[in-house]
């Protein structure tokens, strides 16, 4: 066991947190006061980490995933600090997954209250500039597994039906149905039709034009990539359109995607979608489809989102992931990523593993 004092400011900056992780090997540590406290035996003229708790005890505790960019050792104390009041910290684990930049730390936490603890946790990650996602029974990385992903402004940092409207001359307008419908006033199948309506006569050419020049969200071909590597499936189910949905699958090697078919006559957009619409409810029940027909049990399903329209997926997977989203979405889903890439969500897949 070696002890470190940490009172001098330089030791509480990142670099010295990174050497730890990187230099030291440090896994499994405590913070007591002002003294960072790890664990290791001396086998065979190596170092290696000693488990200090046994795995009985940690399965009775939560976990509070902690990761930012330069996450350093005083954010620790402070977030530790900030939320004494709801949750007691037994030790910290430093996660690590392969190919995926940095480190998280994982607080194995004994919770003080029955409360939910979200808008705690939103208040207490936006003082420290951190992300903190309190999970629980978490799906493993290491078994295998299925995301199902939004498109618009999950998969890709932009909304199609925005860039096509734009194009076409009538952003005004779709963006006068799309405040309607954030207010309540069209349920998700009228302001899409509504939308779309707004877009006839538009060339196809747009089309191609919008889906050319689509920004990937950081770390989503990241996550895929090392997701597929642990026998993960990976799809889409989108209320935005199958013309860009059906071409992300093919560049990212998705497994699946579902969305909304624009019908073109003559090379121009008729203003109508084809067949029933994608909505809230259809992307749950494809995430119950598809988990079926891969044979992945519930407890290993993820649904990944930003908006209100996929609080109903996110709510029929074991676990519901709000990215970059609103704070009416962040409130309902069990973790927020709310600035991080999307590769970021793997350690805490990997938090999950005894």
């Amino acid at each position: 066991m070696f002890a470190i004092k940490i009172t001098d400011k330089e030791l509480l900056s990142h670099l010295y947190l990174n050497d730890l992780v990187r230099q030291e090997g440090i896994t499994n540590f405590t913070l007591l006061d002002d003294t960072l406290i790890s664990e290791k035996v001396l086998k065979g003229g190596q170092i290696s980490t000693a488990e200090s708790i046994s795995f009985s005890t940690q399965s009775n505790l939560n976990k509070l995933v902690v990761f930012t960019e330069g996450l350093h050792l005083q954010q620790l104390t402070l977030v530790t600090q900030a939320l004494s009041e709801y949750l007691e910290v037994a030790f910290y684990r430093v996660i690590q997954v392969e190919g995926v930049k940095g480190f998280a730390v994982c607080a194995y936490v004994a919770l003080k209250k029955q409360d939910d603890l979200r808008q705690p946790l939103e208040i207490v990650a936006n003082r420290f500039s951190v992300e903190l996602c309190l999970v629980d029974n978490t799906p493993l990385l290491t078994e295998p597994g299925l995301l199902l992903m939004d498109m618009d402004s999950t998969v890709i940092a932009v909304e199609c039906i925005d860039e096509i409207a734009e194009l076409a001359g009538v952003g005004e307008q779709v963006s006068a149905v799309t405040a309607q419908a954030m207010q309540g006033k069209l349920d998700f199948a009228q302001s899409l039709r509504t939308r779309v309506a707004c877009l006839a006569g538009a060339d196809e050419a747009i089309l191609q034009q919008v889906r050319e020049a689509l920004p990937l969200m950081p770390g989503v071909a990241n996550l895929v990539t090392i997701l597929k590597s642990y026998n993960w499936k990976v799809a889409i189910a989108s209320g935005g359109f199958s013309y860009f949905a059906d071409y992300l699958q093919h560049r990212l090697n998705l497994d699946a995607a579902v969305a909304n078919d624009l019908e073109i006559q003559n090379s121009k957009l008729t203003g109508k979608v084809q067949g029933d619409i994608v909505d809230a409810n259809v992307k749950a029940q494809t995430l119950k489809l598809l988990a079926e027909k891969w044979a992945i049990a519930p407890s290993q399903t993820v649904a990944m989102g930003d908006g209100a329209n996929d609080l109903v997926m996110m709510n029929a997977a074991a676990l519901g992931v709000a990215l970059h989203a609103k704070p009416i979405v962040r409130q309902q889903a069990d973790m927020a990523i709310r600035k991080g890439a999307l590769d970021s969500l793997l350690w805490v897949l990997a938090a999950g593993q005894a």
